[in-house]
C-alpha cells in the first residue's frame, strides 16, 4: 500500500502525458507478494504512441523509484499493441495475469484485464505456466528434497504456489478444495516459505532466495526452533521445509492431472465435458448457453452432465429472444448450425434439457409426438434429429461410401446452415394433423423473424419447407424421363442453390424415415432427377432473355425505390437473361442499376462487400476485349481463390461481372484500405493501365505460391454446341492454380469469343468451370470449336509441365 501511493503520488506530481496512462503493478508486485529486496515489476501504458512528453512523465515516475534503491523491472508498451495475444513472451503475459491498476487512468487497466480474461489468453497462460513450471523442474533434476533448496524457484517452492494459484483461477476456482493438500495447507505453506524468504532478504541485503546451509543456521535460529544445537534447529528447520513442499509439489501434480482447460470465456473442457468456470454468471446470461455446444463441437467433447443440468434447472426463466438478443448472439446461433461432425449429439444435449425447445418454441410442439401412418420408424423430434445426423455424415472429411456426390453437394452450398434450420422446422407443422407443410411454414417464419434473417435468406428456408416432399414425390412417382416433368420442376426449384438443397434435404429426410427406406435404387433415381434438373437449368440459362412482360420484372418496377427510375431498370435488364432476376434480390439489383450510372469508357464501377464466410465482388463497366480475363487476374494476384461467378452483357453493351470468393491471405481483413486497393487495380485493369499477365506471374513464381506433392491429372475440355439454342457451352476440369481463370479466358479472347456466362466450381485441387460463349454473337462453328479446344489443352498441358 506504501508502494501504491509513492506511485500515485510520483505520477500525479509528473508532467501531464501526451494521451492518458496507467502505471499498473504486475508479477510479485501485482499479487501483493514482494520480500524486502523483490523487484518491482511494473507496466507503463499509453492510450496512444509514445512522444517526447511521455517520456518526461516516465523520467519523473521511474527516477525517484531508482534513487530509493529500488530494483525496478518496467515494460514501457501502447495499448493497441495488445490487440492481439502475443505468444513469443508467455513470462510477461503472465506477469500480466496478476496485473492491478495503481495509478493513471484505470479505465485502460480494465482494457487491458479484459484482454487477458480472453479464452484465448486464458489457454495459452495454463499451456505456458505447465511448460515453465517443467522447464523449472528439469532445472532441479525433478526433485524437491534439495539440501540448499531455492525457496523462490524450486519444486513445491513460492513460484509452484503462484503457478498453482493462477492455474486454478484461470480454469476452476474449486479445483483446490478437492485438492490433497487443502487451501488451509497451501496457505500455511506459503506463509512458512515467505517467512524464510524474508529473512534472507534481510541477512543478504539483496534479493537472494537459495538457503544455503549457512543461512539454514541463521533462518532456525531467526524462527526460534527449538535444539540445544544449530544443527537439531536446522534438521527441524528443513524437516519442516520439505513437509511444505511436498504438500505443495502433490497439490501441483494432482492439478496437472485434473485441472480444466480454458476453451471459451467461463468455460473449461474437463473430464466429463464442457462447463461453466462460474455457473451463477452462467446462469444469469443465457445468450452465452449456446456457446457451451459450439465449444463442444470444436473440442469434440461432450456437455458435462452437470452443466446440461443447470440448464435445464433455469431454462424456464428466459424466452426465446433471451438467447440471441443482438446481431452477433444471432449470427453466432446460425454458425452453431452449420453441418458438420458433432452437431447431431449437441442438438440431442440441447433438446433433452430442453434447451432446444426454449430457442425454437415451434419445435417443443413435437417433442415425443408420435404420428402413427406405418412408415416412419421414430417419434417427429427424433426423426427431424436424424435428418441432421445424416446430414452431418455426408459433411463429415469422410463421406459415407458411394456418397461421395451427394457429399460433394453439401461442401459446394453458400450456406449450408439454412439448411440445417429447414431440416429442423420441416416437419414442425406435425403438432397438428392438418397439412403440415404449410403449417410449418407458418411456424418457421416466426423463428425467422426473431432471427431477422435476409429475406433472400427467409425465402430459401421458405421454400425449402413448403417443398420438402416435392423432389421425392418426383423422383419416386413421376416418368422423369419425360422432359417435360424436368421442365416442371426445374421451374419450381429456379435456382442451382435451392435444386442443391432440396436434393440433399430429400435424401436425408427420406433416410430418417427408417434405415431401409432408402433403397440404392431411390437414391439412383433421386440423383438422376438433380443431375438432369441441373442440366436444364444450367444450360438453359442463356436461351431466355428478360420478357417485359414477364411478372418478376413486374414487381421489381413496383417496388422499386424513389432513388431508381423505371427506365433505368429497364434499360439495366433489356438483353439480360431471366436467370439474372432469379439470381438476385430486388435489393441487390436496384444497387447494379446505380452502379450502372454514368459508366464511360475505361471506367469500372464496383461494389466489394463480405458475403457469409466469403467475400462478393460486383464489377459494372462496357463490354471489352480481355474484360473478363483481366477481373479474374487482379482477383487471383491478391490470393482470392474465386468460387463462383457470373458475367453477363445487355444489349447496350454494359457487363455485369459477380464473382465470389474466399480471401484465405487475409488481405482484405487485415488492410483496411484493402477494398479501395482492389477496386483501384480492377480500374487500372478495364483501362489497360495494368499489366495483369506480369503481376500474376510474379506471384505464380514465389517460393510461398508453390504447390508440391499435390496429385495432377490431364486436363479435360469438352464442347457443346447442342444443348443451348445460342451458346457453345465449354466444360473445363483442369488442377486448380493461381490465375488459371484469367489464362483460360484470355485464350478465349485471343480467338474472339465473348464470355456471356460462367459457372465456377472449386473442389479440392480441381478447377470445374462451365463457359456460355459465342464468336461474332453466335455458336461457335466446328472449326472454330476445334481450334478453341486445341489451344486451351495446349496452354493448360504447358502450365502443368512448367508448374
Amino acid at each position: 500500500d506504501r508502494l501504491d501511493a509513492l506511485l500515485q503520488e510520483l505520477c500525479a506530481e509528473a508532467p501531464r502525458p501526451s494521451c492518458d496512462a496507467a502505471v499498473l503493478a504486475v508479477g510479485g508486485y501485482g499479487r501483493r507478494h514482494l520480500c524486502l529486496h523483490s523487484d518491482l515489476d511494473l507496466l507503463v501504458l499509453f492510450d496512444g504512441a509514445i512522444g517526447a512528453r511521455d517520456e518526461q512523465f516516465l523520467r519523473a515516475v521511474l527516477h525517484p523509484l531508482w534513487d530509493l534503491g529500488l530494483v525496478v523491472g518496467h515494460q514501457v508498451r501502447e495499448v493497441n499493441e495488445f490487440s492481439r495475444l502475443d505468444t513469443n513472451d508467455p513470462t510477461f503475459l503472465l506477469a500480466l495475469a496478476d496485473a492491478r491498476a495503481v495509478a493513471g487512468n484505470r479505465a485502460l487497466g480494465d482494457h487491458l484485464t479484459a484482454i487477458i480474461d480472453s479464452a484465448e489468453a486464458r489457454a495459452f497462460m495454463v499451456q505456458s505456466l505447465w511448460r515453465l513450471i517443467d522447464e523449472r523442474y528439469a532445472a532441479f533434476n525433478d526433485t524437491l528434497y534439495q539440501l540448499e533448496p531455492d525457496v523462490k524457484d524450486a519444486p513445491g517452492a513460492l513460484r509452484d504456489l503462484t503457478a498453482l494459484r493462477t492455474i486454478v483461477r484461470l480454469t476452476d476456482p474449486a479445483l483446490l478444495d478437492q485438492s490433497p493438500a487443502d487451501r488451509v495447507c497451501l496457505d500455511e505453506a506459503e506463509e512458512f516459505l515467505l517467512r524464510i524468504r524474508s529473512i534472507l532478504h534481510m541477512k543478504g541485503r539483496r534479493n537472494q532466495n537459495v538457503l544455503t546451509h549457512e543461512m539454514q543456521e541463521h533462518v532456525a535460529q531467526v524462527l526460534r526452533y527449538p535444539g540445544s544445537t544449530p544443527r537439531q534447529q536446522v534438521e527441524r528447520l528443513m524437516g519442516d521445509y520439505f513437509r511444505h513442499a511436498r504438500s505443495v509439489g502433490r497439490a501441483v501434480a494432482w492439478t496437472r492431472q485434473t485441472a480444466p482447460v480454458p476453451v471459451g470465456a467461463n468455460l473449461v473442457r474437463s473430464r466429463d465435458g464442457i462447463r461453466f468456470v462460474d455457473s451463477e454468471q452462467a446462469r444469469t446470461r443465457p445468450e452465452t448457453w449456446l456457446n457451451v455446444f459450439q465449444t463442444a463441437i470444436e473440442t469434440e467433447s461432450p456437455v458435462a452432465y452437470e452443466t446440461l443440468s443447470l440448464l435445464q434447472q433455469h431454462v424456464d426463466d428466459h424466452v426465446a429472444e433471451d438467447f440471441f438478443p443482438t446481431p452477433a448472439d444471432r449470427a453466432a446461433l446460425l454458425a452453431f448450425l452449420k453441418p458438420r461432425p458433432g452437431l447431431y449429439a449437441r442438438l440431442s444435449e440441447l433438446h433433452d434439457c430442453r434447451l432446444l425447445g426454449q430457442i425454437f418454441p415451434e419445435f417443443a410442439g413435437i417433442s415425443c409426438r408420435v404420428v402413427r401412418d406405418f412408415y416412419h420408424k421414430y417419434t417427429v423430434d427424433e426423426h427431424t434429429l436424424l435428418t441432421i445426423r445424416n446430414l452431418e455424415r455426408l459433411a463429415a472429411p469422410a463421406s459415407p461410401p458411394g456418397r461421395e456426390r451427394f457429399a460433394a453437394l453439401v461442401a459446394d452450398l453458400a450456406a449450408p446452415e439454412l439448411l440445417v434450420l429447414s431440416l429442423l422446422f420441416h416437419d414442425v407443422g406435425k403438432w397438428r394433423d392438418d397439412d403440415h407443410a404449410t403449417e410449418s411454414v407458418r411456424l418457421a417464419r416466426q423463428m425467422l423473424e426473431r432471427l431477422q434473417l435476409p429475406p433472400a435468406s427467409c425465402a430459401t428456408v421458405e421454400f425449402l419447407i413448403q417443398n420438402h416432399l416435392q423432389m421425392s414425390v418426383v423422383a419416386f412417382r413421376r416418368d422423369t424421363e419425360d422432359p417435360e416433368i424436368v421442365r416442371q420442376f426445374a421451374e419450381l426449384v429456379g435456382t442451382e442453390e435451392h435444386l442443391k438443397m432440396l436434393c440433399l434435404l430429400t435424401l436425408v429426410d427420406v433416410e430418417a424415415v427408417s434405415p431401409e427406406t432408402m433403397t440404392p435404387w431411390r437414391e439412383e433415381l433421386l440423383w438422376r432427377l438433380y443431375v438432369d434438373t441441373y442440366n436444364h437449368l444450367t444450360l438453359g440459362y442463356g436461351d431466355e432473355l428478360i420478357d417485359r412482360s414477364q411478372s418478376d420484372l413486374s414487381e421489381l418496377l413496383a417496388h422499386r425505390p424513389s432513388t431508381v427510375s423505371e427506365a433505368e431498370i429497364t434499360r439495366f435488364v433489356e438483353g439480360l437473361p431471366r436467370r439474372y432476376l432469379r439470381l438476385f434480390a430486388p435489393e441487390t439489383i436496384y444497387r447494379h442499376v446505380q452502379l450502372s450510372r454514368d459508366i464511360q469508357p475505361d471506367h469500372v464501377h464496383a461494389a466489394l462487400e463480405p458475403k457469409g464466410a466469403a467475400w462478393e465482388v460486383t464489377v459494372v463497366t462496357l463490354d471489352k476485349p480481355f474484360l473478363f480475363s483481366n477481373i479474374c487476374g487482379v482477383l487471383s494476384s491478391f490470393g482470392m481463390d474465386i468460387l463462383r461467378g457470373h458475367a453477363m452483357t445487355n444489349l447496350n453493351g454494359l457487363v455485369l461481372d459477380t464473382f465470389q470468393f474466399t480471401d484465405q491471405e487475409r488481405f482484405l481483413e487485415l488492410n483496411p484500405d484493402g477494398r479501395a486497393h482492389v477496386v483501384q487495380l480492377l480500374e487500372e485493369a478495364v483501362a489497360g493501365r495494368l499489366d495483369v499477365a506480369a503481376r500474376l506471374r510474379a506471384r505464380e513464381h514465389s517460393v510461398l505460391h508453390r504447390r508440391s506433392g499435390v496429385p495432377r491429372f490431364a486436363p479435360v475440355i469438352h464442347s457443346d454446341n447442342h444443348s443451348s439454342r445460342r451458346y457453345t457451352i465449354l466444360d473445363i476440369m483442369a488442377n486448380n492454380a493461381v490465375g488459371l481463370l484469367h489464362r483460360v479466358s484470355r485464350v478465349m479472347s485471343h480467338l474472339g469469343c465473348d464470355v456471356d456466362l460462367v459457372l465456377i466450381a472449386t473442389e479440392g485441387e480441381k478447377a470445374i468451370d462451365v463457359f456460355h460463349i459465342t464468336k461474332a454473337g453466335t455458336k461457335l462453328s466446328e472449326p472454330a470449336r476445334l481450334e478453341l479446344t486445341v489451344d486451351l489443352t495446349r496452354m493448360l498441358e504447358d502450365y502443368d509441365e512448367t508448374d
